[in-house]
């Protein structure tokens, strides 16, 4: 695709040890204010990746310092200028992955790709299900994600330097399939509107859990979740759900109106498919 740096991105390199060098797993993600997670986050995926590139989309906290800081950080695209329009942002996600996309593959040859946010957690034991992958198996892997949720005796926000992972009990049962590791073809890429799923896959698996935390952080982030929706996204399909959102950030069922279950098999038993991301 050829993705170009704008006058308001940077790249600043971080590990330079890691640049030109083969690597299995290198791991993709966008970042915006993520300094209260973004700690436990790098630790968490330093047990899995060989390398991260990140593009942050203005943050005004210190996500950039702790990005740049992490041994596993190798490059950052840093945008100063924060997109006001709603639509253009939403156009923009596929045009920043691509960006990073076609920097790791540049700049950090690699056999597998991990697009991953700052709030979720992939359980087991990642390399060694790639490992376990034959040539011929799948171009792409979707991994099964769920949503924590805060319930009346477990709504303590998280703090920084805690490990998210297992940080709450319970989670619905609705289960999204997340396209999240692709192999590093050339067929593979991102066209501008992609948001986190890129093109040119033939051979989808889906395989793995993933425990996701955006509704579960505190109960003010909740709120703050509700108002970002409703100010930022069209009204029919987000702003009406998330209005009804506002204060119920502490559940006894999904907001779904489904039982929570803890993490493991029952959860999983359980599991209610939803519609497959575009």
């Amino acid at each position: 695709m050829g993705w170009r740096l704008r006058d308001s991105e940077q790249i600043i390199t971080g590990n330079e040890v890691l640049l030109g060098r083969k690597h299995v797993l290198v791991g993709l993600t966008r970042v915006r204010n993520e300094a209260l997670l973004l700690p436990d986050t790098l630790e968490y995926l330093a047990r899995h990746v060989d390398a991260i590139v990140a593009y942050d989309d203005a943050s005004t906290d210190e996500t950039v310092d702790i990005l740049r800081r992490h041994p596993k950080v190798a490059l950052i695209v840093a945008n100063g200028a924060w997109e006001q329009d709603v639509a253009a942002r939403k156009r923009a996600e596929g045009r920043h992955r691509g960006l990073l996309l076609d920097m790791a593959r540049a700049d950090l040859p690699h056999d597998w790709m991990l697009c991953f946010d700052p709030d979720e957690r992939i359980t087991g034991n990642l390399r060694g299900f790639l490992s376990g992958l034959g040539d011929d198996d799948c171009d792409a892997v979707r991994v099964k994600l769920f949503d924590a949720y805060m319930t009346q005796d477990d709504h303590a926000p998280y703090r920084s330097g805690r490990e998210l992972l297992d940080f709450r009990r319970f989670y619905g049962p609705e289960q999204r399939d997340i396209l999240m590791l692709w192999r590093n073809r050339p067929e593979i890429v991102f066209a501008e509107g992609d948001g986190r799923t890129p093109r040119g896959m033939a051979r989808v698996k889906t395989d793995l859990y993933c425990q996701h935390y955006g509704k579960s952080l505190s109960v003010a982030h909740w709120e703050e979740t509700c108002d970002y929706y409703i100010r930022h996204f069209p009204f029919d399909t987000y702003g009406k759900k998330w209005t009804a959102r506002k204060g119920q950030g502490i559940h006894t069922w999904s907001d779904f109106k489904r039982p929570l279950y803890e993490w493991g098999e029952a959860l999983f038993a359980n599991a209610v498919p939803m519609p497959t991301e575009k």
